[in-house]
């Protein structure tokens, strides 16, 4: 089956990205699903940034950045899903969520296409049986920001065809990225490691044993880590890293995996990290660090 047409459900900071990358790298034409005009509105305002500022790196001519925009058609109705040949969800970590959302478009969506997760920890194995096509359902595990990033981590389900798994991996490469198998356990590969070493440095701070900016500098200037597990994160969202943490605790029922009390007590007080201004450290309104402590 070839794709020309991509189905992207959510215009958030992994929806749109996805959608960027499809329309530019992958020449694919988009329908971007989100519920709200406004969502979509903020999702392309960032997508023609980040093209933006592709032209003024000389890597994109105004002309191109054009074709990539007028290549994604948003809406808000979710049969318009029934055109794609592909279809990615990039909607919050929570199960339910994802499921309900993938038995609505096993309804909608033509009986080959395939229907992706970006979940980073969710069974993809539960998410196909609850449609009509498990073996046309798969993970593909986008990571943050997507343009950037040149790895997709691709999980097959208990039931995930081989044409399927070939297909994705197919796919992923003609957007650039590198693809990586995992097997359908808790957190995969990627957040079975990371998660673990975030809640970790979350203890050493809750427990007194350095500041937040301390942790993060041993990590960056004594292990050579591109940004501090704190900050991290806080780039990646503390609610994120809470729901995956939680889905690796009772998926392996291990008292490692037990998210820290202090992230909780920050996601119930609404500090979730760069998004909100707040988390292990504090934000400008466009997103930058405040210097802290030294």
């Amino acid at each position: 089956m070839g794709i020309k047409t991509l189905g992207i459900i959510g215009a958030g900071q992994m929806g749109h990205g996805i959608a960027q990358t499809a329309a530019h790298a992958g020449s694919l034409n988009v329908i971007l699903y989100d519920i709200s005009e406004n969502l979509l509105r903020k999702g392309l305002d960032n997508i023609a940034k980040n093209l933006e500022r592709l032209v003024d790196k000389g890597k994109l001519t105004p002309d191109e950045k054009q074709v990539c925009l007028d290549r994604i058609q948003v809406t808000t109705e979710l049969p318009s899903m029934s055109a794609a040949d592909f279809v990615v969800e990039a909607v919050v970590e929570i199960e339910n969520v994802k499921i309900d959302l993938f038995r609505k478009l096993d309804e909608i969506c033509r009986p080959d296409t395939v229907l992706a997760s970006n979940t980073s920890s969710i069974s993809i194995t539960r998410m196909g049986a609850a449609t009509q096509r498990p073996g046309k359902v798969i993970g593909m595990h986008f990571f943050y920001p997507v343009p950037v990033m040149g790895i997709v981590e691709i999980i097959r389900g208990l039931a995930t065809s081989s044409p399927t798994f070939y297909l994705t991996k197919e796919l992923t490469l003609k957007f650039g990225k590198t693809p990586v198998e995992s097997k359908d356990f808790p957190g995969f590969i990627s957040n079975r490691i990371l998660m673990p070493m975030i809640n970790e440095a979350v203890y050493a701070l809750y427990e007194g044993v350095g500041t937040a900016h301390a942790i993060d500098q041993v990590m960056v200037l004594g292990m050579r880590h591109p940004m501090g597990p704190l900050a991290l994160a806080d780039f990646i969202g503390l609610d994120t890293c809470l729901s995956i943490l939680n889905v690796l605790y009772r998926g392996f029922g291990d008292s490692k995996y037990r998210p820290c009390p202090l992230l909780k007590q920050y996601v119930d007080a609404g500090y979730l990290g760069r998004k909100t201004g707040r988390g292990f450290y504090e934000y400008g309104p466009d997103g930058t660090m405040i210097k802290p402590p030294q």
